[in-house]
């Protein structure tokens, strides 16, 4: 039976609407970020889907593309394992799909990332203060300097250090004053260890914090913790002093139970004793 032309007019606006509906109603991915401490990398986006998921496609200018966090609704993917060549140069492209439209032909829309360069880009978190100690004289302070680590794992099974990575490129700059005085002072090291001069009988509080010395932006890392020293070389503040308040007031708080017991404890006591010394007393005859 042939068909009327208005029937096949019908037919065709109707197929051209369902290949529209597969993608016109996707939102494809704004505010794209990289976000990435210690080689640790989360690609970050907007919006929330609704309706459709997200894939992201990952590929460097030395690597092919490579998919991770497929079909996800989230608006965030970890792709520290993807970046395993930090000195390489990575685009992301963030596709919206609709995972059950299986007569999709053509390539469902995406959005494209900045290129990132973990070498570069990559912030350096906090170093840790290993150890320190004063020499006998106490006229000098040594302190190491320990590395942060990250994600990636040596043939050891151990995660690498970001000096593994940066190597020589990786320096520390060590910041100290005398705990009396706002005086700050700074050295500068390529290796994880460095001995300064102090004054005998001065306590010393210090930080130390990375750089790598090839970038123009991004060149410093985060700063380790504040510690100072007493004057046998212990931390004096290794906690904080919120920490160390907290302790004393503890320690108050235990006395003052105890002697609230003790007291209490005490008085019914003598109550008991009170009581039963009326009991044995012999009653008056009338």
């Amino acid at each position: 039976m042939a068909l009327s032309p208005l029937l096949v007019l019908a037919y065709c606006l109707c197929w051209l609407a369902a290949s529209a509906s597969g993608t016109g109603n996707l939102t494809t991915a704004a505010n794209i970020t990289w976000s990435s401490i210690n080689f640790k990398t989360i690609l970050e986006w907007w919006p929330k889907p609704v309706g459709y998921v997200y894939t992201v496609s990952i590929a460097g200018k030395k690597s092919n593309w490579k998919k991770k966090c497929i079909y996800t609704s989230e608006t965030e993917c970890d792709v520290t394992d993807l970046l395993q060549d930090t000195n390489d140069t990575y685009t992301a492209h963030i596709i919206s799909e609709v995972p059950e439209d299986e007569d999709q032909v053509e390539e469902f829309p995406f959005s494209i990332s900045e290129p990132f360069t973990p070498y570069k880009q990559t912030i350096v978190g906090k170093p840790g203060i290993q150890s320190y100690e004063y020499n006998k004289e106490h006229t000098r302070l040594r302190v190491v300097i320990e590395d942060p680590v990250t994600p990636y794992k040596l043939p050891n099974g151990s995660l690498k250090s970001i000096r593994e990575i940066f190597k020589d490129d990786l320096k520390y700059t060590f910041y100290y004053w005398r705990a009396s005085s706002t005086g700050k002072k700074q050295q500068t090291t390529t290796t994880n260890e460095i001995e300064i001069s102090v004054d005998k009988g001065e306590n010393y509080c210090f930080y130390a914090q990375a750089s790598i010395s090839s970038r123009k932006a991004l060149r410093d890392g985060e700063e380790s913790q504040t510690l100072c020293t007493g004057h046998s070389g212990n931390v004096l503040n290794e906690y904080g002093i919120g920490v160390i308040i907290a302790g004393i007031l503890a320690v108050v708080v235990i006395i003052v139970l105890i002697i609230a017991l003790s007291v209490t404890l005490y008085k019914c006591k003598k109550m008991k004793t009170e009581e039963k010394a009326k009991e044995n007393r012999p009653l008056n005859h009338v």
